[in-house]
């Protein structure tokens, strides 16, 4: 919460922001806060901004996605949910001009154009769902009305030659374009060589499949993505942001076998006592301090409960009584193990 300025030496410069977060991620973190209104610059403010790109990034994927299987060309059947996405559409692009007027208002226009991508999401979900052809030109509508605030806000540069979305290849025109072909190619023969795996059960095939998506692709730059019905599809992306999702995964995949080694561990141990009788299992108690000293010195010899504690000193009526909730837990336990080894 402290002021930003040189005689406190609390700035951070732009080369050192530009250390942890993208030019655009830096601009869109200023496009959410009024211009003349006190920001505070942090990693939670970062973390959110970051949050909301991968919204219109994802959102950008989706829809480019979509105009690869459907072409423009193609017959365009508009139903009342395809009209209200292009109503939406309109809406945005009015409530836009109506927040720049209102004192220059970005977070709003961003607010704007996010309902926009989430009535977008939404109409394609709807079509998957109800296994419907969705009109391309209304998405393709909603993309470039995005887009062309976007070049506006300098979140998208205006050399980029890009007509939908942020350009992957910095500094050439095209790039999906030209590796769109060689792309498709590719996973059509990755998709038949699953299909002809699934029917033969060749796992080995199966997991080369996976290995090409997870370790050979990323480095080119390529997100590879597993659909229902054997289709699959491909994103550009950052190769250094996909890298970084692969180690996250591996990373989590390594903490969950952890995580499954230390509690079969736990469940071994916990069985291990389980197997002991009550009078075993009360002299194996060992101090809370962490070290391996006996917890109890004497025991009863005719019940097996303890008397006195490790120093020598006798118990009383409350810590006998606790004791003996010990030994009558245990010996519950003891008896369960007994009856499914005799079962």
């Amino acid at each position: 919460g402290f002021k930003m300025s040189k005689s406190l030496k609390n700035f951070i410069t732009i080369r050192q922001a530009l250390e942890n977060n993208t030019a655009r991620q830096i601009r869109m973190c200023f496009l959410l806060h009024k211009y003349n209104a006190p920001m505070d610059y942090g990693d939670n403010t970062m973390s959110h901004a970051m949050s909301i790109e991968k919204i219109f990034v994802e959102f950008f994927h989706n829809v480019k996605a979509i105009m690869r299987e459907g072409k423009i060309i193609n017959v365009q059947r508009w139903d009342s949910s395809a009209r209200e996405l292009q109503l939406a559409v309109a809406s945005a692009t009015n409530g836009v001009d109506e927040a720049l007027k209102d004192d220059f208002d970005t977070p709003t226009c961003i607010s704007v154009l996010a309902d926009l991508v989430k009535a977008t999401n939404l109409y394609i979900s709807d079509c998957t769902t109800n296994e419907r052809t969705p009109v391309s030109l209304v998405i393709r509508n909603a993309a470039k009305c995005v887009t062309k605030i976007f070049k506006t806000f300098g979140l998208i540069p205006e050399s980029s030659g890009v007509e939908i979305g942020f350009p992957v290849f910095a500094g050439e025109e095209g790039g999906e374009e030209k590796l769109a072909p060689l792309l498709d190619a590719l996973i059509d023969f990755r998709s038949s060589v699953r299909d002809m795996a699934r029917t033969k059960d060749i796992k080995g095939v199966l997991e080369e499949c996976d290995s090409f998506r997870d370790d050979a692709l990323p480095p080119l730059g390529i997100r590879l993505e597993d659909k229902t019905g054997g289709k699959a599809l491909w994103k550009l992306a950052d190769p250094a942001e996909l890298m970084k999702e692969r180690e996250q995964r591996e990373l989590e995949k390594q903490r969950k076998e952890n995580e499954k080694k230390a509690a079969a561990t736990e469940k071994a141990k916990k069985d291990a006592m389980n197997k002991l009788s009550p009078e075993e299992f009360m002299k194996q108690l060992t101090l809370d301090d962490g070290s391996d000293k006996p917890k109890y010195s004497k025991y009863e010899e005719s019940t097996g409960l303890p008397t006195h504690f490790h120093d020598g000193k006798e118990l009383n009526k409350s810590q006998v009584k606790k004791a003996n909730k010990e030994f009558q837990g245990q010996k519950k336990k003891y008896e369960k193990f007994l009856k499914s080894t005799s079962s």
